[in-house]
């Protein structure tokens, strides 16, 4: 079992942010797509990806700085005795049938003590012990990390998701309600194989920006441009959701800055139901109108009416 920390070339002592900086490198370089014809950098990728996964479990990592578990994150052999292992200065040491060896004493006495503690049985012959004392169940294969680029509309909807993982299948995946990015999806079964069966793979989500959308929580919010006619008489205009456009009214007098909501048409929620999007008016007026010039010139409230008076200026 190798040292986790050597695997990603970091000290014991390293940061979270040291350990995932070393991570991203090593997977860059070492990911299945990139490899396709080395195996052998496959299999190194597994292995720094299992220990990043335990490295980046604070429970994990101090639980392996303490001795308690193995690179592979199985349990380390209590009291650091290894059934059959012999050993000097008091320590334990197998005897005849494989019972433990405590120097002349009755074997038989220790064997009832350890299946009590330990759930074990004695043997068929000779007083032997036996039990599952030290034993460990075979490892699974390594997970494999995947990261997956998900358009904002499609993670606002909960659209299906398509991923090709390092064997070349695909799989069709169902985001979770409130995803976003550094949302992560276990895949059972599907990393690198191993004589207890295959880990596991994990896809971590990375939602992707939208050219005229921004995410407020599970809210969407957008500016939306109005010309001046809208804004002052009021009108019915298209506006862009997510999910397509829809028809929104404009109330007579609006101003740029005002606020509209379209209800349910934001994120799904964890907790159930759909933020709402938020429509910021702005109203855009064109360039070097002659009309709209001389309009405004012979207003004879322009000078009236100071927006400004609310800020005492």
């Amino acid at each position: 079992m190798a040292d986790p920390y050597q695997l990603l070339g970091v000290p014991r002592g390293a940061s979270e942010a040291d350990i995932k900086k070393a991570y991203r490198k090593l997977a860059k370089e070492l990911h299945p797509d990139r490899n396709k014809d080395n195996p052998k950098a496959s299999e190194r990728f597994s292995q720094v990806t299992n220990a990043y996964d335990l490295l980046s479990d604070k429970d994990k990592r101090a639980r392996f700085d303490r001795g308690e578990i193995d690179g592979d994150g199985n349990p380390a052999s209590p009291f650091g005795f290894n059934p059959g292992q012999s050993g000097g200065g008091g320590g334990f040491r197998a005897g005849p049938g494989g019972a433990p060896d405590f120097g002349g004493g009755d074997a038989g006495d220790f064997g009832d003590i350890f299946e009590g503690l330990f759930g074990g049985r004695r043997g068929g012959s000779g007083g032997g012990f036996s039990s599952g004392f030290g034993r460990r169940p075979s490892p699974k294969g390594a997970n494999i990390a995947y990261k997956l680029a998900v358009p904002f509309a499609d993670a606002a909807t909960l659209a299906p998701q398509r991923i090709t993982l390092g064997d070349g299948k695909t799989i069709d995946l169902k985001l979770p309600a409130g995803v976003e990015t550094g949302t992560q999806m276990r895949l059972a079964g599907k990393g690198q194989p191993g004589p207890g069966g295959a880990g596991d793979a994990i896809v971590t989500i990375e939602v992707q920006p939208h050219r005229s959308f921004e995410r407020a929580g599970d809210d969407v919010r957008l500016d939306l441009p109005i010309s001046l006619a809208e804004a002052v008489l009021g009108a019915s205009v298209k506006v862009p959701t997510v999910e397509g456009a829809v028809m929104l009214s404009v109330p007579r007098g609006s101003t740029s800055g005002k606020v509209l909501r379209l209800k349910g048409r934001g994120f799904n929620k964890k907790t159930g139901g759909r933020g709402d999007q938020l429509v910021t008016l702005m109203v855009d007026l064109p360039v070097d109108d002659d009309a709209l010039v001389e309009f405004v010139q012979n207003w004879p409230d322009k000078d009236k009416w100071n927006p400004r008076g609310k800020l005492d200026v």
